[in-house]
């Protein structure tokens, strides 16, 4: 039942709203290829954001890709845990009394060993539009536990403006995904932390040298 839910959540309400009211453009697309569980880590300014992620993906692939959310702000309402669980297959990560026994890494884990691949926010909460936050250690403890799971990074522009944190009303502005190529990291935490830092800075960096015109012609 949440598979059926699942495809015409996204055939009649996500497409139609990502594609024609936004329109994304997609630089990168070839490094999106889940072929093996993958961690895809992405900028989080918007509600918008795993919408248009998931919307990258094949309808077939959706019962394999699990964005990370917190469960008490998105289970907290039946109808909100409705749509997040069953229309969008989150993984629900409980942030309070985290203890060794009750570790949210847990979860995630065992979705990367259960063959899912997972969407990851390292900033950990939606910052100010278009604007990076410090970055969550939680990604770096993910991909010790995990050292062979391929890590893709995600950066994208303006979804922080079409629908920022607090506002409810969407505005309609053309968007931008770029996508990095698959990485293993290594090294203690630290060091991972900062190849992660390095990663979306690159991408940052090449979206503020590319224009939508210089996009792939198929995606704009």
């Amino acid at each position: 039942m949440s598979k059926a839910f699942r495809c015409l959540w996204f055939l009649l309400i996500v497409r139609p709203v990502v594609r024609l009211l936004i329109g994304v453009a997609v630089f990168g697309r070839e490094h999106l290829k889940l072929d093996r569980p993958t961690i895809i880590i992405a900028n989080h300014n918007s509600h918008l954001d795993a919408l248009v992620l998931m919307d990258l993906f094949p309808l077939r692939a959706l019962n394999s890709v699990r964005p990370v959310a917190a469960a008490d702000y998105f289970t907290r309402h039946p109808v909100t845990n409705f749509i997040w669980r069953a229309c969008m297959n989150v993984l629900p990560i409980r942030r309070d009394k985290v203890s060794k026994t009750h570790n949210p890494l847990k979860a995630m884990i065992d979705a990367l060993d259960a063959g899912q691949s997972i969407i990851l926010f390292p900033e950990g909460t939606r910052g100010e539009p278009e604007q990076l936050s410090k970055f969550q250690t939680g990604i770096a403890h993910l991909v010790a536990k995990r050292p062979d799971v391929p890590v893709v990074p995600v950066f994208m522009r303006n979804l922080g403006f079409s629908l920022p944190r607090g506002d409810l009303i969407l505005v309609p502005l053309f968007c931008d995904v770029f996508i990095g190529r698959p990485r293993h990291f290594s090294g203690d935490r630290q060091t991972i932390m900062s190849h992660v830092a390095d990663c979306f800075a690159k991408l940052q960096a090449l979206a503020e040298r590319l224009r939508p015109s210089d996009l792939p012609e198929d995606d704009r």
